[in-house]
């Protein structure tokens, strides 16, 4: 991959989260899938937001079971965007947990609902290997639905409106 395409890549993967954590900020339940199921998504307590380029770049890294996330917040009130993210996603009863990282777009570290092992499982050996199957494709899913929104508003004339808004939610969110 050329060096354009790779900081395309990049910056694209930064819009996507930071576009990620207004939009769970903001409508936490406003989420779809392609097959029309709403879910909903939230940033957890760890966030890594940067800014600036070469020896300017600016990194802020917030973690903590009741963190504010105050300084990533502030972060991007001047001009700092997302490059790494602890997402909750919840769809129906199910709860998945996974880190994102904007350069290359991957999952990492995911966590699926506990699979409760019953007494009849013993008769299907597949059952439980089956069921993590099932949790794995259904984070996927998710996880593309999050993306396809986003690159559809992305590509719209709607974009301009959307920047607007998360300008301000930004604004508001370092005077909180």
């Amino acid at each position: 991959m050329g060096e354009f395409a790779q900081s395309l890549d990049i910056v694209l993967g930064q819009e996507f989260l930071t576009w990620l954590w207004f939009k769970s900020d903001v409508s936490p339940d406003s989420f779809v899938t392609g097959a029309g199921e709403h879910f909903s998504v939230s940033m957890e307590q760890r966030i890594v937001v940067q800014g600036g380029d070469g020896d300017s770049k600016e990194t802020a890294s917030v973690q903590g079971a009741f963190s504010s996330l105050s300084e990533a917040r502030f972060g991007l009130g001047t001009g700092k965007k997302v490059v790494r993210a602890l997402l909750r996603l919840e769809k129906d009863d199910m709860a998945f947990q996974l880190s994102a990282k904007a350069e290359d777009f991957t999952m990492n570290s995911v966590r699926t609902p506990k699979i409760e092992r019953e007494a009849n499982d013993e008769d299907d050996p597949d059952a439980l290997l089956l069921e993590k199957i099932y949790f794995l494709e259904t984070v996927v899913e998710l996880w593309d639905s999050l993306y396809v929104s986003f690159l559809r508003l992305r590509l719209s004339d709607a974009w301009d409106g959307e920047v607007r808004d998360m300008r301000q939610w930004m604004t508001s969110t370092v005077q909180s």
